[in-house]
């Protein structure tokens, strides 16, 4: 098997902490700066435009900022703008689009279309030069660097640390500005922590599902991406809360739960199913929680809402040595590309 060091994922995955050190340093004041706009703005929703990992990270960024700011935050469809050419009424609210590329062109016609909506933009993109950032009322830089392999990774990561960022000041949450602050050395740790147990129960899968709740669903939703492109492991992402309507038929020996459990308001419920389907024979591995019988996943304890991010941060490690497991290459998944360019 080739040396998992050697791929083009691990070493970016592996630049996620510093990635994230370099984008607090250089946006802190423009991010407050522009989140104090939104405060005397009074938004009264938000609409979120993104595809892929990125559309995860909006997932993430919904949660937060309905849980942190009592905001409505939705989707958009971007068929709606760039098939349809259909627009709405969206006075008064802020549109976020997310993008490691910045040039998709679906994307680019659902951010046009929301400003002609009478929405604020707000372009969360890698570099300025990008035309996501150009046509936007603003930007901010993820600093991810390059990003070579078609699985996206550090970005991701930049994504979600962007929207903590945003949030907390606009919030003026000033307990999670502080873990945020601490988020890069916890990276680290996460980035060496050990999901070999994961790599050992996954190698001859043949599916399964990836659990999440609350804002822990984003990165399940990512996880279960990945499996798939990298992996060749068919699995499907649902919440904890919805499991239980028609996916649990499947649920039991031969076919795994991976789950990401933080520890705020939706960790009992967690719990609950884990137990469930352990009593069913089922095998649960779990990152977060102490459910005996469980594959205890580590990662380093922090904030409810920097969790995910440290979760997934381990995860791309363990996903690239499975990957390698299995035979392919995680660099080059079979039938994709790195920029895709939907309509």
């Amino acid at each position: 098997m080739t040396n998992p060091e050697s791929t083009r994922m691990f070493a970016e995955a592996g630049e996620a902490a510093e990635t994230v050190r370099r984008q607090l340093a250089a946006n802190d004041g423009p991010v407050a700066a522009y989140a104090q706009q939104l405060r005397q703005a009074a938004i009264r929703g938000v609409l979120t435009c993104a595809r892929g990992s990125s559309d995860h990270a909006a997932t993430f960024g919904k949660y937060l900022i309905e849980t942190r700011l009592g905001i409505l935050t939705t989707s958009a469809a971007p068929s709606v703008s760039s098939v349809y050419g259909a627009s709405a009424n969206l006075a008064d609210m802020l549109a976020i689009g997310i993008s490691q590329s910045g040039k998709s062109p679906d994307i680019l016609a659902t951010m046009r279309a929301a400003r002609e909506g009478g929405a604020r933009s707000l372009a969360l993109v890698n570099t300025p030069e990008l035309p996501l950032a150009t046509e936007s009322d603003a930007f901010f830089s993820l600093h991810a660097g390059p990003e070579l392999s078609v699985a996206a990774t550090k970005s991701y990561i930049a994504s979600l640390a962007a929207l903590l960022h945003l949030v907390g000041h606009w919030a003026e949450d000033t307990a999670l500005l502080e873990a945020l602050r601490g988020a890069p050395a916890q990276l680290e740790q996460a980035w060496a922590a050990d999901w070999s147990p994961l790599v050992e129960r996954l190698a001859d899968a043949r599916g399964l599902y990836v659990i999440g709740r609350g804002i822990g669903f984003g990165v399940a939703q990512e996880a279960a991406l990945k499996f798939k492109e990298t992996c060749g492991l068919h699995a499907e992402a649902f919440s904890a809360a919805e499991v239980r309507h028609g996916p649990m038929a499947l649920v039991g020996p031969g076919f795994p739960l991976l789950v990401f459990r933080q520890a705020d308001e939706t960790a009992d419920g967690v719990d609950e199913l884990v137990a469930e389907v352990l009593a069913r024979g089922g095998e649960v591995i779990v990152s977060g929680g102490a459910v005996p019988g469980a594959v205890q996943l580590p990662h380093p304890s922090a904030h409810p809402a920097i969790e995910p991010m440290l979760q997934i941060q381990a995860f791309y490690r363990a996903a690239n040595a499975l990957s390698l497991r299995r035979g392919l290459d995680p660099d080059h998944p079979p039938l994709l590309r790195k920029v895709t360019e939907t309509v």
